[in-house]
């Protein structure tokens, strides 16, 4: 049975992007840090990154996403040489789509899911735009969600879990996955008093995948609704 993952990267300090978001930096300034786990030389992340692309038949994405990712996507989308189905919630169809591209524009997040579930025959559906992800986990449709934790302090950014409610989301651990860490430089700033600080410092690209299920008989979103 097909099941919604949000799965995405993020800082230790919460941030799914780094600040400073902008065509040239689509994800902030430093961000693409978060996405080294699954870029560099270390094998265990390459594995993490695989066996997505083996159960996952179908994508959700934001516009906002889509805008800042489309350079690099082009025509095969967010998976590559898989072809994967990239449902895209927007208000309209943009402009400048490339031919024979795998996406479809949708108007809301569970038009993309349902969509995206037929499309994925019978494999999962991940959704990696942290506001679509959201709106999808206040909902009450997300099976699971799976973090890519890296050892790095943003400060500021997209806060990924900004504005969930006041109500508990119970969840059960299901695995945890380390990846190897290196040290890894930062952009030295000056504070106002003067002492030298870093920031975007840590150990990286290494960290952590870690995936949590919605625990049976309690349901996502505010007050168990």
């Amino acid at each position: 049975m097909s099941k919604l993952i949000f799965d995405i990267s993020m800082s230790l300090d919460g941030f799914a992007t780094a600040s400073g978001i902008r065509p040239e930096e689509p994800m902030g300034d430093g961000g693409q840090l978060l996405h080294e786990w699954a870029r560099g030389a270390d094998e265990k992340g390459r594995e993490v990154l695989a066996e997505s692309g083996r159960t996952v038949g179908a994508s959700i994405a934001g516009r906002r996403t889509y805008d800042l990712s489309i350079p690099s996507w082009a025509a095969d989308g967010p998976g590559g040489p898989a072809r994967t189905p990239t449902f895209v919630v927007s208000h309209g169809e943009p402009e400048g789509v490339p031919e024979g591209g795998v996406y479809t524009f949708v108007r809301s997040p569970e038009e993309a899911l349902e969509k995206a579930t037929a499309a994925a025959g019978g494999k999962d559906v991940d959704v990696f735009s942290p506001s679509i992800g959201l709106q999808l986990l206040r909902a009450g449709r997300v099976d699971d969600i799976r973090i890519h934790l890296v050892p790095v302090l943003f400060g500021s950014g997209t806060r990924l879990f900004e504005g969930l409610g006041d109500g508990h989301v119970v969840l059960e651990p299901v695995e945890a996955i380390e990846t190897p860490q290196r040290p890894t430089s930062g952009t030295a700033l000056q504070s106002s008093a003067g002492a030298r600080r870093r920031r975007h410092v840590g150990i990286g690209p290494g960290g952590k995948s870690m995936r949590w299920q919605k625990r049976r008989g309690i349901a996502f979103g505010p007050e168990g609704s």
